[in-house]
């Protein structure tokens, strides 16, 4: 724990508010818009919306720790100045961050998959690789994630391991799955498509990004309010973002197979 000036404190406490928020919304959306795709594409949605949903109960469990880990003396001035918040001696447990994301990440990957043209096995085992390998990913950056200023020995060794499923995992999402983006017959559907595999790995990238800050000399409260807002805005990007592309591919793959039964 580190002591914070108010406007740190407020800093993070608004940015994990609006990503609950975020988080909520979307999975509100995505849900009540099950019913508009065709059965086949019912789960992908689904999963979107688990995705939000268990991210949503993390941010809450997240932003509860950081208000209980800090609290202001009762106001005698006359100034209007409020001054710093105190630390309580509640820690503020970040982790749950990582178990959202031991949850969601897997499930990221697989809702990408389910709207691609892939055959039912073929989706199925690409579904379990790409679980395992982000999973892995997570499991191996936890231990780093909780040093943030002494010896960073362990952080960089954690590091490391985590870029080396992360690297694995981007080039399978944009290299592995090339082959099924193309195959798709309709231009527009292969866009998007395209847009979700480009846009998933570009918000991934903050990740490594962020982790790097307190190697890099941003250190104490600093550090902290970095990687909350940091941490938060990709994970708007990757979660409620594609979950969203990942409803318009959806949609858009439903209409297109009902006017081809129309037609037939």
């Amino acid at each position: 724990m580190y002591n914070m000036r108010n406007f740190q404190f407020q800093t993070v406490y608004d940015i994990l508010s609006f990503s609950l928020a975020s988080m909520s919304a979307c999975t509100v959306f995505l849900w009540m818009r099950v019913p508009s795709v065709l059965e086949r594409y019912k789960t992908a949605l689904i999963i979107s919306g688990l995705v939000t949903f268990i991210a949503a109960y993390h941010y809450i469990r997240i932003f509860n720790s950081w208000v209980d880990a800090y609290a202001w003396t009762p106001y005698k001035g006359t100034s209007g100045d409020v001054g710093n918040p105190n630390i309580t001696g509640v820690p503020f447990n970040d982790a749950y961050r990582y178990m959202d994301w031991l949850l969601t990440v897997p499930l990221l990957l697989m809702e990408i998959v389910l709207v691609m043209n892939l055959p039912a096995d073929e989706s199925a085992s690409k579904c379990w690789n790409l679980g395992v390998g982000s999973g892995l990913m997570i499991i191996s950056g936890y231990k780093g994630e909780l040093i943030l200023s002494g010896d960073l020995t362990p952080r960089w060794i954690s590091f490391f391991i985590s870029i080396t499923f992360f690297a694995w995992v981007v080039q399978t999402l944009m290299v592995g799955l090339a082959d099924a983006t193309a195959s798709e017959p309709d231009p527009v559907v292969r866009a998007q498509i395209s847009k979700v595999q480009t846009v998933t790995c570009i918000s991934w990238c903050t990740y490594p990004i962020v982790y790097l800050f307190p190697m890099t000399g941003i250190g104490g409260p600093n550090a902290v309010v970095g990687i909350q807002v940091g941490y938060c805005t990709s994970d708007v990007i990757s979660k409620c973002l594609v979950g969203l592309m990942i409803y318009q591919i959806s949609l858009a793959k439903s209409n297109n197979e009902r006017k081809a039964g129309l037609l037939a």
